[in-house]
């Protein structure tokens, strides 16, 4: 059984930083594509970044690029998404989760495993 937790979350101001972290246990998350997804009240839970199984591909959605990025310490078994110039359009519940899929895929119904969110807020 995999299991994520997911940790770093908090309040910041528009402009500012966070590092998430998620904690990988019962299996290398290198045996996985990696996601980080974000859910906001009221809306579906989308596709933040991701890295693929192998590490050779990365996926950042467009709202985030230049600003997001995605990694991992297999030391650690730790993936990060490390957040920069946050927006107040940021703020939702962000969770980590790891796929069978060989590529990062966008769909969550493909992830095989979550962890239980950790909610970022963004105030303007």
């Amino acid at each position: 059984q995999v299991q994520l937790v997911e940790s770093g979350g908090g309040l910041v101001q528009a402009g500012g930083s966070l590092r998430l972290s998620c904690a990988v246990s019962g299996q290398t998350f290198s045996s996985y594509t990696t996601s980080w997804f974000r859910q906001a009240p009221g809306k579906d839970r989308l596709i933040v970044a991701g890295i693929s199984k192998s590490g050779r591909s990365t996926y950042y959605t467009d709202s985030v690029k230049g600003r997001f990025t995605m990694s991992g310490d297999n030391t650690k078994n730790t993936v990060y998404l490390q957040m920069s110039s946050l927006k107040p359009e940021d703020t939702a519940i962000y969770y980590c989760a790891v796929s069978r899929w060989g590529v990062v895929t966008t769909t969550p119904g493909q992830y095989d495993y979550w962890g239980q969110g950790t909610q970022v807020t963004v105030s303007s």
